[in-house]
């Protein structure tokens, strides 16, 4: 596969979903919903300072017997993260969020974040491609092989 993570991006809406570290989970749940998406970045004074997705909800939160409206999202934030780049590969990036079993990778350009990416947003482009590759596999062989 030789479609990048810029690729990826330029087909997303832009839209790059954030939180701050002291407002609770409650709320990061709440946006979480309403822009139906799985993670938000946690963002203060315009720099990224971690992720926050259903995951560590259920586990943070739920598994542990805490109140999501009293427990800040900084708290259950996962502060170590993965970062890709919009010329990384699509393959670079499975392995990546495969191998330490993530599910969302910020994306930073020049040192400037353009863009979040997940492991659907990455999955549907290699379907895409697959596609792609057997449309021209049957446009080959019916002007190659005719019946």
């Amino acid at each position: 596969m030789t479609e990048t993570i810029g690729w990826i991006l330029k087909n997303k809406s832009g839209n790059i979903w954030s939180i701050a570290p002291d407002d609770t989970v409650y709320d990061a749940l709440a946006m979480m919903a309403e822009r139906e998406v799985g993670a938000l970045l946690v963002m203060t004074g315009g720099r990224l300072v971690g992720i926050v997705s259903e995951r560590d909800y259920a586990r943070k939160i739920i598994l542990q017997g805490r109140s999501s409206r009293e427990t800040t999202v900084q708290e259950i934030m996962t502060g170590e993260m993965y970062t890709a780049a919009p010329d990384d590969t699509i393959d670079e990036c499975m392995r990546v969020m495969t191998h330490h079993r993530i599910r969302h990778l910020p994306v930073f350009e020049s040192g400037q974040l353009v863009g979040v990416v997940s492991i659907g947003d990455l999955v549907n482009a290699i379907i895409s491609e697959q596609a792609r590759t057997i449309d021209h596999l049957h446009t080959y062989i019916g002007a190659n092989y005719p019946a």
